[in-house]
């Protein structure tokens, strides 16, 4: 009878730890999806408009959907992962220098 009790127990641990792992695994499916929009809003930062919204498509799918917003002295970028059932969101906030240093904006010429 104890060794029954005690293998019930582990068996339902050990489906615990299983669902556990799956849900992690979907979160850091969402995690990379919100990551590839703000490397996506990176590349595309617009010379004349001042917002940027679009959604990150591929083979019928949602990826993210991807927010840029200029603002005085730089940009905030904010992209939601969707993985399954899950969603990550992630803000970043770059200032123009920073932009300039990594080669996502070229310097402005003084006159």
């Amino acid at each position: 009878m104890k060794t029954a009790i005690f293998l019930s127990i582990i068996l339902f641990s050990s489906s615990i730890l299983l669902a556990q792992e799956k849900i992690e695994s979907d979160i850091d499916f969402a995690y990379q999806n919100a990551k590839k929009g703000i490397y996506w809003a990176l590349s595309n930062i617009p010379k004349r408009k001042s917002k940027v919204e679009t959604d990150l498509i591929a083979d019928d799918r949602l990826f993210a959907h991807v927010r840029l917003d200029k603002e005085t002295g730089g940009v905030k970028i904010a992209s939601k992962g969707h993985y399954k059932s899950h969603t990550v969101e992630i803000i970043i906030y770059r200032s123009n220098d920073s932009l300039i240093e990594y080669g996502y904006l070229k310097e402005k010429k003084e006159e």
